[in-house]
């Protein structure tokens, strides 16, 4: 995948991420992912490492919080950002590229695992119907006492699925909210899942 910054990008948007105010390195981190919309989070190794060259040049300085350290844009940050505000409106545009690119990747991913998953269900369907095609009274009626069984299970491995993913979804939210790519997955995904779960089924 290509880079998501070019080369000195990065550097420059995170003066203007300073430019509204000090913000510690985690902010910068929560506020860049916010921006990708979640399909990009930088690490700490790609962040401190910049704002440490930016500190060295002048550009930001550094004051501490009680255990944070603060990071605020120098007024010599604040000349070469002016000095390059046609730059970062070609940055923006590649972070709003970058975007787009990263949520198709990502829902290509989704539609390849979904095939697998409808041709798994497909195959497995079809040898379930392939058994039910031999005949043997005998069996029916531990068959429809063992249905019975496989349906409860089904509805408890649902009921079970949707409880997890309601307590991942919460804990998401609490971290940060969740993005219109968070929620466009979720809603593939489960109309995927369902039209499988759909052909799956006898009949």
């Amino acid at each position: 995948m290509p880079p998501v910054f070019a080369h000195g990008a990065l550097r420059l948007y995170l003066l203007a991420l300073l430019e509204s105010g000090p913000k510690h390195g985690y902010e910068l981190i929560k506020a860049l992912s916010e921006r990708f919309g979640g399909t990009y989070s930088p690490s700490a190794g790609t962040i401190y490492p910049r704002l440490g060259k930016l500190e060295e040049e002048g550009l930001v300085a550094t004051e501490s919080e009680g255990r944070r350290t603060n990071y605020r844009i120098t007024a010599a940050g604040l000349a070469e950002l002016n000095k390059r505000r046609e730059e970062l409106a070609g940055v923006e545009n590649d972070i709003s590229a970058s975007v787009r690119r990263l949520a198709d990747n990502l829902r290509a991913d989704i539609r390849a695992n979904m095939r697998g998953l409808r041709a798994d269900l497909a195959a497995t369907a079809e040898a379930a119907r392939s058994t039910a095609r031999a005949p043997d009274f005998r069996k029916a009626g531990r068959q429809s006492s063992e249905g019975f069984r496989e349906l409860k299970e089904a509805e408890m491995l649902l009921q079970a699925f949707r409880d997890d993913l309601r307590v991942e979804l919460r804990l998401q939210a609490t971290r940060q909210p969740l993005s219109a790519v968070t929620l466009e997955t979720v809603r593939t995904v489960l109309d995927q899942a369902r039209i499988s779960i759909r052909n799956s089924l006898p009949g």
